[in-house]
This record gives structure tokens, sequence and C-alpha cells, in this order.
């Protein structure tokens, strides 16, 4: 099966509408997809308001979301997928992270201000509109004003972890995030670990932490990873009795970028998360 669960859209920081991102992924020959937008549900809301719109043929698509979680000091994200349309649950708790995602901006507009950046919050809320704000609309926003050249270049000198940008959020906990899923019938998947870049202690430690408080699932392959990775990923959801699931974390047509749908991943020896669907 030609698989993509984890994918952007304008609701958040992709590029692509969610009818546009959908009609991608069924050119691309994608079966079962889901669009997860950081911290909000909006890209279905729009998808079922303009459903005439819709690919003649699209993919089966299961409901997702992407949150961001605190483990330990570290910022971890987590996916949620299969839950129920009404969601209260997880509603609620996205509604927290939206007001620690608009805080967060606030934080960032001032520091930019007090180097000579004026009206950045007030430029990048206008770009996100009504998208979940984060820091890709502030590195648009700059590369518009003419002070940063890329989007890359942006983050190097203004937005990184170290540099004016890098403002903490209070997120949630992962165990509170895994809960809001869960409650609503859905499964937690670790989003793309082997971008932590975390020691293989480390990482065993997260994968147990997550284990122990519910997830159901890894993402051995995020993007582009080298079967090696694939392969190590694999072996650790064996390990804590993770299933895997695959996503390319498409933003936008970037010839950088990964496209909508991923390589087929060759069997692995651990249960994928949509055999469950």
């Amino acid at each position: 099966m030609h698989v993509d669960l984890h994918s952007h859209s304008t609701a958040s920081d992709g590029v692509l509408t969610p009818v546009e991102l959908l009609s991608r992924a069924a050119e691309a020959g994608v079966e079962l997809f889901s669009i997860t937008d950081h911290d909000t549900l909006a890209a279905y809301d729009e998808l079922a308001e303009r459903a005439a719109s819709a690919p003649r043929r699209p993919p089966r698509v299961v409901r997702g979301v992407e949150l961001s979680t605190s483990w330990r000091g570290r910022v971890v994200h987590v996916l949620g997928y299969g839950f129920s349309d009404e969601a209260p649950s997880l509603r609620r708790g996205i509604a927290l992270q939206r007001a620690r995602r608009e805080e967060r901006a606030r934080a960032i507009g001032e520091r930019l201000r007090r180097r000579g950046i004026e009206g950045a919050f007030e430029g990048a809320m206008a770009i996100a509109g009504q998208a979940s704000i984060g820091r890709p609309h502030f590195a648009r926003f700059l590369v518009d004003a003419g002070i940063a050249r890329s989007a890359d270049d942006a983050f190097h000198r203004w937005l990184g972890d170290h540099q004016m940008g890098g403002v903490a959020a209070e997120w949630a906990s992962l165990g509170d995030a895994v809960e809001w899923i869960a409650a609503d019938g859905g499964a937690a998947v670790l989003a793309h670990p082997a971008k932590y870049q975390l020691t293989h202690t480390r990482l065993r430690e997260l994968l147990g932490d997550f284990a122990a408080c519910g997830g159901a699932a890894l993402e051995v392959l995020c993007g582009r990873q080298p079967p090696s990775t694939i392969e190590e990923l694999a072996r650790a959801g064996t390990r804590f009795g993770l299933a895997g699931s695959v996503g390319s974390d498409f933003h936008g047509p970037e010839a950088w970028a990964p496209a909508p749908g991923v390589a087929r991943v060759p069997a692995l020896g651990l249960p994928m998360l949509w055999e469950r669907w």
C-alpha cells in the first residue's frame, strides 16, 4: 500500500490548501493519507466544506494531527490518528496549544522588535491568517520584508533555537498529548524520532516513556532516511512493542523536499499502524 500519514496544509505551516494537498496526494498515487497540521484540525473542516472540489479519486483519508510536547526538557512531536470526529478531549487540548503558540509568537515578535524589526508579530499573524501560527510564518515575513534571503536564512540568522526567535513554549507533556488522543479513540505516534539527534540511550528512554504512557507507534520513515536508520527504528519499535508508521512530512512543493507519498517500506518485522484500519 502507498501510504503517507504525515503532511501539512495551510491550516498550519504548509503552502497548499487541504484540497490542493489531497489532490497532490491523489496524483502521486497515495492510497492512505493524513493531513497532520500542527495543533489544529481545521484542514478537515475545510475538506468537509469543499467536498465538491476534492479530486475524483482521492486517497482514503485518516484524520490526523501533530502536537508539540515537552519531554525531559526537549520538544518532541506526537502524531494522532483515527480519533472521533467530535474529538472533545483533543479539541480542548488543541485550544490550550493554540494559546501557547500565540503567546510564544508574541514573545518572538517582541524579541525581533528589540533588534529593530518592527511589526514581526502582526506580519506573521497576517500570513498565518486562521492557521496555527509558528516560526515558518515569521520566516515568510522576514523574507517578504527583505530581511532574510530565504526561509533557511531566516531560521539561521533569526529564528533558530539558539537565535532571537528560539523562544521556548510551555507545551503539553508527552503523557498529556497521548492521553488527549487516546481519550477520543485515537492512536498516538512518535513523530520523526531520527530528527531529534538523540543518543541511543536517550532514544530508548524516550521510546520507553512513550510506550509506558500509551503510545501506539513510531515513525520508522519520515521524509528521506537511509535504510540503516529505518531498520534501527524498526528494531527499537519491536523492542518497545510499538507499531511502525511512515510519512513524508510534506510542507510544500520545494525541489529539495519529499513529495507526498513515501518510498515503499520493505518488510520490517513489526506491525504497521494502518493494519488496524
